[in-house]
């Protein structure tokens, strides 16, 4: 008998407690990722550097989260999942603790990548930690749950750490996000399942269990629709100030809006994708395409661009939980890893649209290069979920026959 990735019986109860808990870690370790780029002013005056220099805290973080995911994973690995949940809150907070009391522009960096270390080490872990509560029939949707933290950090903790910034110095901000994680660690541990039966993983056969061919396909598949989505919210705000006119002030309530619709995606993914993942990421990434692709023309519309972008919100943070599902079930001998693997991928997309979508935006194509870029990673994307649907059912009917 086989098991397609496309069907699971839809779980109607009550998740465990833990994973909403671990909403709160991944608030956490959203916000300080993207905190940083609402503080460029304040930091650069602070600690007497240029506006350029302090992006690189931003460039070291995601570097940081592609290469520590998979790396924290393997060195935490024969941790218990509680213990490594606790490590990685308490490394977060002393990692802003140290760059709060520093005036040391290297310090500060060097602090930025031992916090994206930890939180890789945190997301993976959480990860398996709730869909191993949750249960198989409800695993995506417990990822969802839990990856909902994404939108709150960019409705709530972003705003609102910025306006703290301004306020009380950047210092302050980070002061803050320490002390929330050393008061969510407790909780978090106190709630997180004792594995005492848990056996010890190896090392080579987590190595073994992620080293194949649709894991990679699956990998490439996350890296470019992350990156087409991404791509374009990481350049929304010339697009909405220079094609949409609106005002600088009025334009966080634009990335709010981009927000409420990434709560509303990963819970909506999460309830379908136990059911149907594969398609469900299809039907994300090609919702991605249709909407970026309305907002070449439609970008000039003020109206338009906030309910654009509040749709994009709900297609594109519907890949993340379903990314991550699909990763855990291909590699269910090493879902830790797999889980890792998953974040460096929702990074390493981010990063490589990015890049590319600055060069377009100084390219002949303008304002619409970012969304030119992002539409065609979309579509590679979406090009690399159709071949891999294909080969699972070439495989499905030679089992059959």
């Amino acid at each position: 008998m086989t098991h397609s990735t496309d069907t699971a019986a839809p779980g109607r109860t009550r998740l465990p407690f833990v994973v909403p808990l671990l909403t709160l870690g991944t608030f956490l370790m959203i916000t300080t990722e993207y905190i940083v780029a609402g503080l460029l002013q304040e930091i650069a005056a602070d600690l007497h550097v240029s506006i350029a220099q302090v992006g690189l805290l931003i460039t070291a973080f995601a570097v940081g989260m592609i290469v520590g995911s998979p790396a924290m994973a393997l060195a935490t690995l024969r941790l218990p999942p509680r213990a490594t949940l606790v490590l990685a809150l308490v490394v977060f907070a002393i990692g802003h603790v140290v760059a709060a009391l520093s005036s040391d522009f290297t310090v500060v960096l060097i602090s930025r990548v031992v916090t994206a270390l930890a939180a890789g080490a945190f997301w993976a872990v959480a990860a398996v930690v709730a869909t191993t509560a949750a249960g198989p029939e409800r695993c995506t949707r417990a990822l969802g749950v839990m990856m909902s933290g994404v939108g709150l950090a960019t409705v709530a903790g972003v705003p609102l750490g910025t306006f703290a910034g301004q306020l009380l110095g950047w210092r302050g901000t980070f002061w803050a996000l320490a002390v929330l994680a050393l008061l969510a660690a407790p909780v978090i541990a106190k709630f997180t399942p004792h594995d005492a039966d848990r056996a010890i993983p190896s090392i080579r056969r987590e190595l073994r269990a992620v080293a194949t061919g649709r894991m990679l396909v699956l990998v490439i598949a996350t890296v470019l629709a992350t990156g087409g989505y991404m791509t374009a919210f990481s350049y929304l705000s010339p697009l909405a100030t220079e094609r949409a006119g609106i005002p600088e002030w009025a334009v966080p309530l634009v990335f709010v809006a981009f927000g409420v619709g990434e709560v509303i995606g990963t819970n909506l993914a999460g309830r379908f994708a136990d059911r149907r993942p594969l398609t469900t990421f299809i039907a994300a990434t090609s919702g991605t395409i249709l909407l970026m692709t309305l907002l070449i023309p439609l970008s000039t519309v003020p109206t338009a661009l906030f309910a654009l972008m509040l749709l994009l919100g709900v297609a594109g943070m519907g890949i993340p939980p379903v990314g991550t599902g699909l990763a855990v079930r291909f590699a269910a001998a090493a879902p830790t890893l797999a889980a890792a693997l998953a974040v460096s991928a929702f990074n390493g997309g981010t990063a490589l649209g990015t890049w590319t979508g600055s060069i377009a935006l100084e390219s002949s194509l303008g304002l619409l290069g970012p969304l030119t870029i992002a539409i065609a990673m979309a579509v590679l994307g979406l090009v690399t979920l159709v071949i891999m649907a294909a080969l699972r059912l070439t495989t499905e009917h030679r089992r059959v026959g």
